[in-house]
This record gives C-alpha cells, sequence and structure tokens, in this order.
C-alpha cells in the first residue's frame, strides 16, 4: 500500500480524503494557494506544500506546480478530488510518466468520458440510451442556432469540457441560444481551458438520476445504486439523495448494467458516476459519465457502507475489488443538503467574508440514524471570491426516507453559521415542501415552485404558535433572569407577569404562562395549551426546545423586546410584550427603506467583465445592461423597466461590494 498521498485539490473533499486516508495508515500532502494558507485541509494534512497566487489559473490548475509538489513532497500517489486537475488527462499523463500512481481512471478512459461529445458517441455503440442533439463543434452563435432551430428548442447549450454546472445554458429561442452560447464559451474558456460548446435538446420535466459504478483494473466492474440529484439551480445540484423515490428495481438494473458496460467499453477503473436524464415514463438517457469522485458520493456510501475514497485508492494500488455486485445491498436511505455561501434573499447570488460563527450539528452514527458533515471550513476562517462556494455537504440516514428527512430538518435548524449569505434557509425550506416530501420532484422544482426567487417562509398557524409559546416561555425565563440580575425585588414573580402578547409574521398571539421548576404551560386565548420544556439560557444563539411533545431547534438572536428566530427556513422577528405595550405597539410608524428604484445595484462581490449601454442611452426592460463575474460563475444584469441610463460609476476590470451602485436610470 501507498505510504504517502498528495491530495490536489482543496476544501472539503480534501479533508474528506485525508479523513480515508488516515484511516488507512496513509500519511498525506496538501498543497495550497496565497488563500488557502490557513485552510482546514492544510492543518489536518501531515505537510503541505505552497504552490502559488489565489487564482485557480495560478495554482491548483497548474500541472507543473502541483507535479513539483509532488516531487518535493515524495509522494507515491495524487487523489485528485473533484474539480480543478481532476479530469485533466495532461495531468494524469504527466503522473504516469513521473511514475506517481493517479487515484483514478487511465488517462484513456478520462480522454474519451471526460469529453461530452466523445462520450455520447461512445455511449451509443455501447447500446447505452442517449439523449438527442448535435454532436460536432460549433463554431460561433450563428452556427449555434441554426444547430437549435434543427435540433428543436428548448435546447441546453453545453461546454464540452465542463462540469459542476459551469457552461451551461439553456435557451428557449434564438436570442437566448445567441446570449446563451457566448456566456457558456466564456465560462468554459475560465473554467477548463476549452472553450468548445456542444447543443442536445433539453428534454422537460426530467429527473436528473446517476449511477455510482466501481471498476478495478482485473476487469471487476459494479454499480452501487443510485442518487437522485433532481433539485438543481442554474444546473448545480443543491440536494441529493439516494435511493431515487421514483425508480423501480427493474429500471435500477438496467440503468446500471448500462453504466457498467459503458465503464468497462472504455477499460474504466476506479470510482465513477454515469449520469442520467430519467422522464415521467422512467425512460433514461445519457448524459455525461464523470471520470471522478462525485461531490455527493456521500449518501451512496451511508446506504452501501462502502468508503469509496479507500476503494479508489485500493484500486490504484493495483488491488482486486473485494465487493461483487451481489454483494451490494441498499440499506435505508441518505439525503444530502448542500451548504453554499449563496444568498437565497438575493436570488442566491454569491457571498463571500468571515465566518464570525461556524457550528455544525454533532455528527452521529447510530444504528438507527446518522448525522455526518463533510467541510473544508472553520469558524473565523474567509470564504474566497476565488473558488467555489460551498461551505460543507451536511448528511443525514435513516431506516427509510421519512426518517432521513426528519434528522435533516432538525440537522439544519441546529446549524449555525454567521457572517456570510448562505442557503440554509433555502434548504430548510425544501425539506417541508409538500413536493419534496411526497418525492414529486424534477428538475424544475426550482424554477416551478420558487419562480420570483426565495423570500423565505411564513409559518402555517400551528408552527406560528408553537414557536410563540416557544419565545413567549424563554422570554420570561430571561425577565426572571435580569430581575434577580438587577436586583430589583427578591420576589422575581412581583416583576414578572404571566400575561403576554407575541407578534410574529404579522399575527399576535394573546397568551398566559403557568411556570414551574421543569418548564412552563403556554395557554392560548384560543383554549391551546402547550407544555415547553427546554434547558436554554439566555444569550445562548441556539435553543433545542421540547413543545407539545414534539422537538423544536430554534436559532436565537436578541432585539429589542423580542428575538430574531430562525427555524423550518423562516426568519422572522418574534416581539413579546405585555398587553398595554403590544396595545401601543400598534400606534407606531413603520421604517421606509431608501427609494433604490433607479439605481442598479451590484447584487454581490464581483469583478464587472461588460458594460452593455451608455450614459444616454435608452434600455428597455429585460434588456442586458452587464455582466458580473464572481465564484466562476458569469451573472448578467438585465434592466427591469424602461429608463435612460443617466450615469455610470463603474467600468470593466473594477472589483465592487454587494449593494455598489453601477449605474443611476432617469
Amino acid at each position: 500500500m501507498f505510504k504517502k498521498i498528495l491530495i490536489a485539490n482543496r476544501g472539503e473533499i480534501a479533508c474528506r480524503v485525508i479523513k480515508t486516508a488516515k484511516k488507512m495508515g496513509i500519511k498525506t500532502v496538501a498543497i495550497y494557494s496565497d488563500a488557502d494558507r490557513n485552510a482546514l485541509h492544510v492543518r489536518m494534512a501531515d505537510e503541505a506544500v505552497h504552490i502559488g497566487p489565489s487564482p485557480a489559473n495560478q495554482s491548483y490548475i497548474v500541472i507543473d506546480k502541483v507535479m513539483a509538489a509532488i516531487k518535493g513532497s515524495g509522494a507515491e500517489a495524487v487523489h485528485p478530488g473533484y474539480g480543478f486537475l481532476s479530469e485533466n488527462p495532461k495531468f494524469a499523463q504527466a503522473l504516469e510518466a513521473a511514475g506517481v500512481a493517479f487515484v483514478g481512471p487511465p488517462v484513456g478512459a478520462i480522454e474519451a468520458m471526460g469529453d461530452k461529445i466523445t462520450s455520447k458517441k461512445l455511449a451509443q455503440e455501447a447500446g447505452v440510451s442517449t439523449v438527442p442533439g448535435y454532436m460536432g463543434l460549433i463554431e460561433d452563435a450563428d452556427e449555434a442556432v441554426r444547430i437549435a432551430g434543427e435540433v428543436g428548442y428548448p435546447v441546453m447549450i453545453k461546454a464540452s469540457a465542463g462540469g459542476g454546472g459551469k457552461g451551461m445554458r439553456i435557451a428557449w429561442n434564438d436570442d437566448e441560444c445567441r446570449e446563451g452560447f457566448q456566456s457558456s464559451k466564456n465560462e468554459a474558456a475560465s473554467s477548463f481551458g476549452d472553450d468548445r460548446i456542444f447543443i442536445e435538446k433539453f428534454v422537460t420535466q426530467p429527473r436528473h438520476i446517476e449511477i455510482q459504478v466501481l471498476s478495478d483494473s482485473h476487469g471487476n466492474g459494479i454499480y452501487l445504486g443510485e442518487r437522485e440529484c433532481s433539485i438543481q439551480r442554474r444546473n448545480q445540484k443543491v440536494i441529493e439523495e439516494a435511493p431515487s423515490p421514483f425508480l423501480d428495481e427493474k429500471t435500477r438494473r438496467a440503468m446500471g448494467e448500462q453504466a457498467v458496460a459503458l465503464a468497462q467499453a472504455v477499460d474504466y477503473t476506479s470510482a465513477g458516476t454515469v449520469e442520467f436524464i430519467v422522464d415521467g415514463d422512467k425512460n433514461f438517457y445519457f448524459l455525461e459519465m464523470n471520470t471522478r469522485l462525485q461531490v455527493e458520493h456521500p449518501v451512496t456510501e451511508l446506504i452501501t457502507g462502502v468508503d469509496l475514497v479507500e476503494q479508489m485508492i485500493r484500486v490504484a494500488n493495483g488491488e482486486k475489488l473485494s465487493i461483487k455486485q451481489s454483494d451490494v445491498k441498499l440499506n435505508g436511505w441518505a439525503i444530502e443538503s448542500r451548504l453554499y455561501a449563496e444568498d437565497p434573499y438575493r436570488n442566491f447570488l454569491p457571498s463571500i467574508g468571515r465566518l464570525t460563527r461556524y457550528r455544525p450539528p454533532e455528527e452521529i452514527a447510530l444504528a438507527d440514524h446518522v448525522v455526518r458533515n463533510d467541510t473544508g471550513v472553520f469558524e473565523g476562517g474567509e470564504i474566497s471570491m476565488y473558488y467555489d462556494p460551498m461551505i460543507a455537504k451536511l448528511c443525514t440516514w435513516g431506516p427509510d426516507r421519512g426518517t432521513a428527512l426528519e434528522h435533516m430538518r432538525n440537522a439544519l435548524d441546529s446549524f449555525e453559521l454567521e457572517g456570510i449569505g448562505h442557503n440554509l434557509p433555502f434548504l430548510s425550506a425544501v425539506m417541508d415542501h409538500p413536493r419534496f416530501v411526497s418525492g414529486d420532484i424534477t428538475t424544475a422544482f426550482i424554477a416551478e415552485e420558487y419562480p420570483d426567487g426565495f423570500e423565505g417562509v411564513t409559518l402555517d398557524q400551528g408552527n406560528q404558535q408553537r414557536v410563540a409559546a416557544a419565545v413567549a416561555a424563554m422570554f420570561r425565563v430571561a425577565e426572571i433572569r435580569r430581575s434577580r440580575v438587577s436586583g430589583r425585588m427578591d420576589n422575581h414573580e412581583r416583576v414578572v407577569g404571566s400575561d403576554w402578547v407575541v407578534t410574529l409574521q404579522g399575527e399576535s398571539f394573546e397568551v398566559r404562562i403557568a411556570a414551574d421548576p421543569k418548564g412552563s404551560t403556554v395557554h392560548f386565548i384560543d383554549g391551546t395549551e402547550m407544555r415547553v420544556t427546554s434547558d436554554w439560557t439566555p444569550g445562548d444563539p441556539l435553543a433545542v426546545l421540547d413543545v407539545a411533545g414534539e422537538p423544536l431547534v430554534l436559532k436565537v438572536g436578541k432585539i429589542a423586546a423580542g428575538y430574531r428566530i430562525r427555524t423550518r427556513g423562516a426568519d422572522l422577528k418574534a416581539y413579546v410584550r405585555t398587553p398595554r405595550q403590544a396595545e401601543l405597539a400598534t400606534l407606531m410608524l413603520e421604517k421606509t427603506p431608501p427609494d433604490t428604484s433607479k439605481m442598479l445595484l451590484c447584487p454581490m462581490p464581483g469583478l464587472v467583465v461588460k458594460i452593455d449601454v451608455e450614459e444616454g442611452d435608452e434600455v428597455q426592460e429585460g434588456q442586458a445592461l452587464c455582466t458580473i463575474e464572481a465564484m466562476k460563475m458569469e451573472n448578467i444584469l438585465r434592466a427591469e423597466r424602461k429608463g435612460v441610463v443617466a450615469r455610470i460609476t463603474c467600468e470593466p476590470g473594477d472589483s465592487l461590494a454587494v449593494d455598489e451602485v453601477i449605474m443611476e436610470f432617469d
């Protein structure tokens, strides 16, 4: 077995590989850029090598620099993780030439499957069902429009060397095709150094389901079930689960056998993933093969008990698979939520900054449930503009889907994260969404259910009452403590009353609290009673309570006359007042926010790539105004209404902060 492995990656996947290597008794080498000097993967590795400036194209994807780190460290093998150089055949060739083992497939398989055009042709030859489209190279936007017309709208414009949602656009007409073609080429060039583009039919109402394969160099190949990856935004997966709530055993077997046949057709070794699009009638079509470890691999590990990273290392060491297809059993259900540094209240635009608080839920591995958090950050660390916005992958397992879902809800509510915008509220909202709970999902789920973006969650009446009961009991505990600390009265019962009015999300609840040493019973004016117990202490940012016999987890922040509460996707202000205070509060004027309707504000920190208008231009609704690049994605900002450009306050190449003014209108 290898004695030392270098991980040619960063962040959570580098940390993930290091964990398994340590378990196997293998020493690890990390590489890092300027921005990652104090990163978690650097701390976890046995040694670390600096490889250059912060931008990935000057450090992590510069083959010569990585090879120098390998040589200097004496590493015998390299695990590439995903992204960066993981599917770069030139890197695999350089390793082979240097006599260093690549923890991944052979160069030929990477070349064949890493190019989406070639892989589709090979899939067809191997008898794998494929999506209609044009697999030739497309030279310019005019040719793209002509081909799209022949294939039939809608079409998917994709980067041949792409992955992770980069270089992908859906076009529904000629204009969108022209614009999408150019944006896809730009993203592909900057992310992969390869701007080749192809076009295929976009299957409406599809599910994105992928098969995990594992092959060795002795001719053995198996599949480890499927993953449902249909909850996507901008072609980027957000929530995954295994198995799929949609597939039956017959379809699973057919997809699995085709996936293994494709892997064997290109002499594939190591772990890989064959992605399919599946329609409502369970017809499935090959999308692509990822010749690497997938981001969502933990859900497969949780339902099969197979450590995929360990298997990759053993295969790279020349060992035979110790697992046969008949050994693969799918046990229970696993769900993964990708926690991103993206602000859901700003249309999921990237957010950067320091993690002033980062307290994931406790990791648990019990017979009846599992909570797992794969991460590469820590409290006090920075989320950089240079890399992917992923913070963590939170996973739960249970014996069935309902149990896994409930543990995920509680884990998300318990996840403390402050300092940046993040998608925790959105993830929580999806877990409670009726369509998701039922399993009736497609890749259009987010677009269909949140067409105007995510604006938070309004709790139903029952959950509002539960939160109101919890907040009233918590407020009373805080008031008692405040009275004791102030020394105003020895008998705190004369100071702290029993009658309160709790106001949240536009609703008011009149309550009376009957307290005892073990908790409080909250009486509502409609006759409802709720027993509240908790060991919460005033000032704690997380409250774990039992309300009416059911667990309730709240993230708590103090505000005047109440708390800021976050739970189940809702972010609300809960005010607790005496009846007289509540009566007077209705007479208070609300503060009006400033009018920014005549300004184009930068929605996220980013770089101005292009400005499409000039001062004095008349613009129409929907017209492109400028392009901002953030975290390797291009974002086109458009006019919300007709107007005239009065002033432009920046130029291409400028770095802007969130809410910085880009231009003003008359």
